[in-house]
């Protein structure tokens, strides 16, 4: 009789074990909601925009560009400094995989130097440079404007500086804060233009 009664008392603590294991395997794991969007850059004050681009004026949001260093330039068809279309492209093409983004904003404020619709622009960009980077609709730089660019109201505010010309370039670290403001006749593919870009490049 005590055998049968110690072999009953084990038989029973192994099934509260075993239900104890199964209650455990069994449970829910707990999910982080905030996971995605820990693993997603946030979007600083200065991309919360939506802007119409270029060829076909449907509107785009900047936010898209969080977390990459971007080069803000406002550009012109009919310029002398036209022809660093070709080096933009090519720093886009170059860094792309690093993170930089190229973004190219039509303007006639200077000189009267982009007379011409979006679709005008859009041609001349793609047939004369082959330009690939992201261009937005032609707008106005400068502030005070009618149809003045916020986004560019807002570089010139944290820069002190406003565009003096056509390809006037602002260069965006990944988190919007820093912002570097450089002049139109800086060469994109200068060694000093480069140097600012890469330290950029490499900040996380």
């Amino acid at each position: 009789m005590p055998i049968v009664l110690a072999l009953l008392l084990g038989l029973s603590q192994g099934l509260v074990v075993a239900a104890a294991n199964a209650s455990t395997s069994t449970a829910p794991a707990k999910v982080d909601k905030n996971s995605d969007k820990a693993a997603t850059p946030q979007c600083p004050a200065l991309l919360q925009r939506v802007l119409p681009r270029l060829q076909d004026e449907q509107p785009q949001a900047l936010c898209q560009y969080a977390g990459r260093v971007l080069l803000v330039v406002n550009t012109a068809s009919f310029c002398g400094y036209t022809s660093q279309y070709q080096a933009l492209e090519q720093l886009q093409a170059r860094y792309a995989k690093a993170g930089l983004v190229v973004l190219g904003f039509p303007s006639n404020d200077f000189g009267s130097q982009e007379p011409g619709s979006n679709k005008e622009i859009a041609e001349f960009c793609q047939n004369t440079f082959n330009v690939k980077f992201p261009m937005f609709a032609k707008s106005a730089v400068l502030p005070g404007r009618p149809d003045s660019n916020p986004l560019f109201a807002d570089l010139g505010k944290k820069t002190g500086q406003t565009p003096q010309w056509n390809f006037h370039k602002y260069l965006i670290s990944r988190d919007g804060q820093a912002v570097q403001s450089i002049a139109s006749k800086v060469d994109p593919l200068s060694p000093d233009f480069i140097q600012a870009l890469e330290r950029l490049l490499a900040q996380p």
